[in-house]
């Protein structure tokens, strides 16, 4: 029943070859990672085996069973969901990288607990450029504060930043907002900050990761192109 997603899983690499072309970039310059929230951990041995080893989870809970059931494996985890400053404890001490870094309390809190495990953990900030009440991140006010309180994590390794854009039927609606992360970016390490801790932009989905990567995307999380639709239950 997961003979779907090989296929797929080619077809995502192709048009990120192709639009990475575009943007005179190189392939390899763009992470995919397949966003397998609600998937069965079945599907995720299925993507594994056609070479995929990054996955995204929105859920702490949903990430923990998934780790666990797949210890036998080398695969990565991002948590890409909001966090709960009370669930950073269990998500530091398991995923390798937590994209939804909101404030600098739930930064410490992170490196406090990856510390505690004894593991480096990569953050990524996820940034509210259209300040929409439905979905969280920080405010671009907020985010020099966040990125300067980085430096003096031991165990959160600051590596980039996230992006939800407003969801449009037009992809190429989404551009200006992945274009507007990318001079943030760049305004930021203007300012100061280390350019290798904001290497990173997550930004890009199912339905417009080709114009992210266009625009400087150096990961795109793609859910459905590769697993087909989600069943809620």
């Amino acid at each position: 029943m997961f003979e779907h997603i090989p296929g797929n899983l080619a077809r995502i690499r192709e048009r990120i070859a192709d639009a990475a072309a575009r943007a005179g970039r190189q392939p390899q310059d763009v992470r995919l990672i397949a966003v397998s929230k609600t998937h069965s951990l079945d599907a995720i041995r299925a993507a594994a085996d056609a070479g995929q080893t990054d996955f995204g989870e929105n859920k702490v809970q949903e990430a923990l069973q998934k780790i666990a059931q797949s210890a036998d494996t080398r695969l990565r985890w991002h948590l890409i969901g909001h966090l709960q400053s009370n669930k950073a404890r269990k998500a530091a001490a398991a995923v390798n990288a937590i994209h939804a870094i909101d404030s600098v309390d739930v930064l410490r809190r992170v490196d406090q607990a990856a510390a505690a495990a004894q593991r480096t953990i990569d953050v990524l900030v996820q940034v509210d450029l259209a300040l929409e009440e439905t979905k969280y991140g920080a405010p671009v006010e907020a985010v020099p504060g966040i990125v300067a309180a980085a430096q003096s994590c031991a165990s959160a390794r600051l590596i980039g930043l996230m992006l939800l854009p407003p969801l449009a039927e037009n992809a190429q609606d989404a551009r200006p907002w992945f274009a507007r992360l990318r001079q943030l970016r760049d305004e930021l390490i203007a300012a100061g900050a280390a350019p290798d801790r904001l290497r990173e932009l997550s930004m890009g989905m199912s339905h417009d990761f080709e114009v992210a990567i266009e625009e400087g995307a150096t990961m795109v999380r793609v859910g459905t192109a590769i697993f087909g639709e989600r069943h809620y239950t």
